[in-house]
């Protein structure tokens, strides 16, 4: 993230910190590929997963829409 130009850092930021009290939020989809769920941030993509047994979202990529979803 500490990559990401500071206007976009921001508002992902605030989408992330918002996934602590509803990690199900409006606009969530659940990724069809892999396990996993996406939040869209403009033309960032937030992947991450959910554990409801111990209330954890791990969050595993954060990057540009044409970039997230190729394989590293």
């Amino acid at each position: 993230m500490r990559r990401l130009p500071p206007e976009v850092f921001a508002r992902v930021d605030a989408k992330i910190q918002g996934l602590r009290e509803d990690p199900r939020p409006p606009g969530v989809e659940k990724l069809r590929s892999k396990e996993g769920w996406r939040i869209r941030i403009g033309d960032y993509r937030v992947i991450y997963e959910i554990d409801d047994r111990s209330r954890e979202v791990m969050i595993y990529r954060v990057q540009h829409r044409k970039d997230i979803y190729r394989p590293r």
